[in-house]
């Protein structure tokens, strides 16, 4: 009975984590909704009085980007801003042919009159966040705007952004995330999915109340003098982003999110990709939150509920970890549940676990029906859609839960990008891609055999008890087999 007590124990607290983070979640849709009453945008810059214009260094982080570097430079060239009082700094650090075809372009485009300079290092230390802080000591911009070699800010990106640096506590102004691919398939349309939740829901939903938010790596533009006051980039952990955001706001440094503001971007198309992402950004936040917990926690000058939503905040990957919890030990729990008959009060009690779920989607068809609209065919689409994320998401959660786990314990691991492909619609190709790993990680081998396990799990159903079987966690099991199956086999098939 002692390992069933212990297989009891982990699993209540995996439950209960979940259902705080749900709470969290819904607090923060109370929040974005009440944020939609208010109207604080603030009018364009007015590019024709230029006197009054601030200098503005663009950045933009790149590393053997082939296949959109071109159209990264062309698009950053239309960009609507005095010639005189704007600084393109391309911090190249490059390993492969593309330096050479990234410096002529960048010659060609000094020749139309753009203040634009490439510069390289011999060694990638730090990765993106050296890269970025080699640039800054350089930089002639009191504002620095960030953007990663897949994004595509419209042409007044600058004019609509910079307005919010009249009030001098203003550090960061950060964009919503568009998606150039979303419809590509069913990969991009979950992804999509995600991110939208979090810049609607979660960026808009913290920074409406002055809570916390963070920089998103790109799509942003920095005060120069914020970067510095806070520390300067740090290479210490995978999410350099997440770091500075924090120290920054430790500082008093206010962040305003503009959900209005659009910068699109490509998303990952081929699996592999997305698990480099992935990874790097739930190993990023759990370093973070081993960096940062403290000194949030001992923070004299924020609130005790902004301390909670920060806290939460940091643990953002670490719920990957409690789902996967959950759903291994979900099939014990299904055989403890009929071999102890005390017990299932206690189950029933437990089954608060869908609770959680409700409240998901509830949150979620929120940020849905902000993008899509409202109505019943939308509605119907959201829940298949709903339903199809939760399904993918928990198939990742093995791979995420690796990631967030040597965050927690701090193993080191170099910075791996995510590889572009500059697809737009379904008729472009991904094969070929020159950056696509050839190799397929021993973690794809556990999520087949977690395939196998979870189709164990709907078996037992049947099986289970002397009461012609329990099927209460049958749909969970079927979504998790569907999950783990879809990422296993997309895995082994998706490759160059």
């Amino acid at each position: 009975m002692i390992i069933e007590i212990i297989i009891i124990a982990i699993y209540s607290t995996a439950l209960a984590l979940i259902f705080m983070y749900a709470l969290a979640q819904l607090n923060l849709l109370l929040n974005y909704l009440s944020a939609q009453k208010k109207d604080d945008q603030l009018p364009p810059l007015d590019v024709n009085n230029t006197s009054n214009l601030p200098i503005v260094t663009i950045q933009l982080p790149v590393y053997n980007e082939m296949y959109v570097m071109d159209r990264l430079l062309d698009n950053i060239a239309n960009i609507n801003y005095p010639k005189h009082k704007l600084e393109i700094q391309v911090l190249d650090d490059s390993t492969d042919e593309t330096v050479s075809s990234t410096r002529q372009h960048i010659d060609r485009l000094k020749a139309s009159g753009l203040d634009i300079t490439h510069i390289t290092r011999t060694d990638r230390s730090g990765f993106k966040a050296g890269a970025l802080k080699a640039g800054l000591k350089i930089a002639k911009g009191e504002f620095i705007a960030i953007f990663d070699a897949d994004f595509l800010p419209k042409s007044d990106w600058l004019l609509q952004t910079l307005p919010y640096f009249e009030n001098e506590d203003i550090g960061v102004v950060q964009t919503r995330w568009g998606h150039l691919n979303r419809e590509y398939s069913l990969l991009t349309r979950i992804q999509a999915f995600a991110l939208d939740a979090h810049f609607t829901l979660e960026q808009v939903g913290r920074n409406s109340k002055g809570h916390f938010i963070n920089f998103n790596g790109t799509a942003g533009v920095w005060r120069k003098t914020c970067i510095l006051d806070a520390g300067n980039w740090e290479g210490d952990t995978l999410t350099e982003d997440l770091d500075l955001s924090y120290r920054a706001q430790l500082k008093n440094w206010k962040f305003k999110y503009l959900e209005d503001v659009e910068t699109p971007a490509e998303l990952p198309v081929v699996i592999s990709a997305a698990r480099s992402q992935q990874f790097r950004w739930n190993k990023g936040g759990a370093e973070n939150f081993r960096k940062m917990l403290w000194r949030v926690l001992k923070s004299d000058n924020i609130s005790g509920k902004t301390k909670l939503h920060g806290v939460l905040h940091l643990l953002n990957s670490t719920m990957f970890l409690n789902v996967f919890i959950v759903a291994v030990l979900s099939i014990p729990m299904l055989y403890i549940k009929n071999e102890y008959a005390h017990l299932k009060p206690y189950f029933y009690v437990m089954s608060f676990f869908v609770v959680s779920s409700v409240i998901f989607f509830i949150c979620y068809w929120f940020m849905f029906k902000n993008i899509y609209g409202s109505g019943i065919k939308n509605f119907i689409r959201y829940i298949g859609m709903f339903f199809t994320f939760f399904t993918v998401a928990m198939g990742f959660s093995l791979h995420n839960s690796i990631a967030v786990l040597e965050g927690h314990i701090g193993k080191r691991s170099e910075f791996v990008r995510t590889p572009k492909f500059n697809i737009n619609s379904i008729k472009d190709s991904w094969k070929g891609n020159k950056y696509l790993k050839k190799n397929v990680s021993i973690h794809v081998i556990f999520e087949g055999i977690l395939t196998l396990y979870f189709a164990f799990g709907m078996y037992s159903a049947f099986v289970v008890g002397d009461q012609g079987g329990d099927f209460g966690l049958f749909p969970f099991h079927l979504m998790l087999f569907l999950g783990f199956g879809y990422v296993f086999f997309k895995s082994l098939t998706s490759k160059a």
